[in-house]
């Protein structure tokens, strides 16, 4: 492994340990609830393995606990995580031009909201050993937090189990509140979808929306507003700029 990829893997890898750790809590919590559900702990290990999504895990467990069909559990996983194509789609313009299609197929199978967030904010391209080392840690944690949990279920009282979900929430604040502080484009765009949340989740007549397609209304207007009012110049329009006034 070259120097400047090992530099840029442990600087992946120090940037998801924070978020391994938010992880191991929430999926702690889900492999208590998938064998207090009637699966096997190896099973609910298998699940965190091949997903990698919290409220999708949580909510296909609904589905399989409750006897639903595999088209309620398609569509259902549909709607929950189809925010991860706007995502896939943004980031993939931050990702290296020299990765192979495969390379960002593979790449693909760890974009989550925190992940998303972070790898977003780095200053350069993002490369193929950096995103190595910033999913292992929050794939290492989701998959081992589901297997802990799942060991001690019937342990640990509810309201305890209930109270681990509360670190992904802090996590994610922790990750945003510092680049919150130098961008102004930045806490207006929190605003904004702030403001779109609480009109969905108070307001009767938005009921019928279900969380997963919430996320990507609040999603696309919130950026799609601020694409508009603050874009983002690309370094050959600020090149172009530059020789005009030259």
């Amino acid at each position: 492994m070259k120097k400047q990829n090992q530099v840029s893997f442990k600087k992946g890898l120090k940037l998801g340990v924070p978020i391994g750790i938010g992880y191991f809590s929430v999926s702690f919590a889900f492999g208590m609830m998938a064998v207090s559900s009637g699966l096997s702990p190896a099973l609910a290990v298998l699940i965190s393995m091949t997903n990698l999504t919290s409220a999708g895990q949580f909510a296909g467990l609904q589905v399989m606990t409750s006897g639903g069909s595999y088209v309620e559990m398609a569509l259902t996983m549909l709607m929950i995580n189809a925010r991860y194509f706007l995502m896939s789609l943004s980031l993939s313009q931050k990702v290296s031009k020299k990765l192979s299609s495969l390379q960002r197929a593979l790449m693909s199978f760890c974009v989550t909201d925190e992940i998303f967030a972070v790898a977003s904010m780095e200053s350069g391209d993002v490369t193929g050993w950096y995103w190595a080392g910033l999913m292992s840690m929050p794939y290492l944690g989701w998959s081992g937090g589901t297997l802990a949990g799942a060991l001690v279920s019937g342990i640990l009282p509810a309201s305890l189990q209930d109270a681990l979900g509360i670190a992904l929430y802090g996590m994610f604040i922790a990750i945003i509140i510092p680049a919150a502080k130098h961008s102004k484009a930045i806490v207006m765009t929190l605003a904004i979808a702030v403001t779109a949340s609480c009109i969905l989740y108070y307001i009767p007549s938005f009921d019928c929306i279900s969380s997963g397609f919430a996320v990507i209304i609040v999603t696309v207007i919130s950026a799609g507003l601020m694409a508009y009012i603050a874009p983002i110049k690309e370094e050959k329009d600020e090149e172009e700029e530059t020789c005009i006034s030259c």
